[in-house]
């Protein structure tokens, strides 16, 4: 792991080794799949499909009643699992449900928000390096939740064909309509523009890899989009009072996931990172995934050597990881300082994979340092909220002559004429906004007609209205 010794400064955004933007490489192939599936539709997704995964498909679409069968196959232990992470998720995402909600001024002018779900999303779910059953209750279940009509999973087939009957059982629990087996660019194009077998849907979620990443960013716009994840990461912020064994357990528990993924460790002890190298060198040469380990961690692992704790928690907020790990006597002390991260593990036993699988908030997170400015994949994304604005005449008295003076400002002259005709109706009645009337009139005279500021704070007042 590369080590950076803070001294009289604090750690800079520039300092860590992240590779930024998608590769214009990259960008231009999922570019070319993008619109190649756009053009021709069921018949490029097969080339792809022979082409990328190694597989032969006539039909993408999974029988549903397979979801039924791999429950069977995966075994009573398994699915437990399963339906308790699906329960204590579900509890989580119920709770932020929103409400429409509509209130009403004094003069009777009524506005709200009404809040309505998506009619279709999809959800990408990896198949490349390892299966991800937990990705699909994560994604699945908050669309539910918002009340999704329609929750389309797409994932790539293995190369013997089919899916894998976890991620199959995973689907059934977190109640996903339908299935298609096609991964990559090409599975995001598909759900964006929709093919011969694939309807379109309204929104795309869901991890993958660059160029999943690079066909989201490119159709968002066409459909909305969760984020557009990099690599996986963790930071582990950590005094001497933390078991350096178990901390380096949970590096290695990120840097397990991918060659890519980042693993951050900040501590104020020299010694204690020493220790937990030792201890990454102890158990990491017994883990089945060694190789794709010890790549993420030489390559991505990050030690950052603070001169205090304040110093630590600000490297923290620099770093803005995806998961945050607090090994510190005072965890919950430190809680209010943190300021950016994708999801915050206050205490020793409160371990990073305790969330990735069973504690209940999303493990769909901002990565890459946007945890400075974006959220954890929640019930709203999966909504979307309308404006409700309801005037009376009174209310509209009120408000006019504001809306003219800064439509004036702006140079904006139909948009003043819109207020100021029902501004004219009700003091003038209705007459005074027929054509014959308006056609004698000075329409600009009406639309901007140089209101005086207490008329433009409090309105007009018109009897009756």
């Amino acid at each position: 792991m590369r080590y950076i010794q803070l001294f009289d400064k604090n750690l800079e955004a520039g300092q860590l080794p992240r590779q930024g933007v998608l590769p214009q490489a990259v960008m231009d192939s999922a570019a070319s799949i993008v619109a190649d599936v756009r053009e021709r539709g069921d018949k490029a997704l097969r080339e792809y499909c022979k082409k990328f995964d190694g597989v032969d498909i006539s039909d993408f679409a999974v029988d549903p009643s397979v979801m039924d069968d791999a429950l069977e196959q995966v075994g009573p232990a398994f699915r437990a699992a399963l339906e308790k992470a699906a329960a204590q998720i579900r509890d989580f995402h119920q709770r932020e449900v929103e409400q429409s909600w509509f209130t009403t001024r004094a003069d009777g002018t009524m506005l709200g928000c009404r809040v309505t779900p998506l009619p279709a999303v999809g959800i990408y779910v990896p198949g490349g390096r390892a299966q991800y059953p937990s990705t699909v209750l994560m994604n699945a279940i908050p669309a539910k939740v918002a009340g999704v009509k329609r929750i389309v999973m797409v994932t790539p087939p293995q190369k013997e064909g089919g899916i894998s009957p976890y991620t199959l059982a995973a689907a059934k629990v977190a109640g996903v309509d339908e299935i298609y087996m096609v991964g990559g660019a090409q599975a995001v194009a598909a759900l964006a523009f929709g093919t011969e077998s694939i309807p379109k849907v309204a929104k795309v979620t869901g991890p993958g890899n660059a160029f999943v990443a690079a066909a989201k960013r490119l159709v968002s716009g066409d459909v909305g989009i969760d984020m557009v994840a990099g690599p996986s990461e963790v930071c582990v912020l950590a005094d001497e009072s933390a078991n350096p064994m178990v901390v380096a357990a949970d590096l290695m528990a990120q840097a397990e996931h991918d060659p890519l993924a980042a693993c951050y460790l900040v501590t104020y002890s020299e010694s204690f990172a020493r220790d937990v190298e030792r201890g990454i060198e102890l158990l990491v040469s017994q883990s089945p995934r060694e190789e794709i380990t010890r790549t993420s961690l030489a390559n991505e692992g990050v030690i950052v050597l603070a001169n205090s704790l304040d110093q630590a928690v600000a490297a923290v907020n620099t770093i803005a990881p995806e998961h945050l790990e607090l090994h510190c006597e005072d965890a919950m002390g430190l809680l209010g300082k943190i300021e950016n991260a994708g999801a915050i593990f206050v205490g020793k036993w409160s371990s990073e994979p305790l969330g990735d699988y069973v504690a209940g908030p999303n493990h769909t997170l901002p990565t890459g340092g946007t945890a400075l400015f974006s959220n954890p994949l929640s019930v709203e994304d999966f909504v979307k909220r309308s404006s409700v604005v309801c005037y009376t005449p009174a209310g509209l008295l009120k408000d006019a002559p504001a809306t003219q003076t800064l439509a004036q400002g702006e140079g904006l002259w139909a948009h003043a004429l819109s207020a100021a005709l029902r501004r004219r109706a009700l003091e003038q009645g209705e007459d005074s906004v027929s054509y014959g009337a308006l056609a004698a009139a000075d329409l600009t005279g009406i639309a901007w007609p140089g209101d005086e500021e207490a008329v433009v704070s409090a309105g007009v007042q018109v009897k009756g209205a």
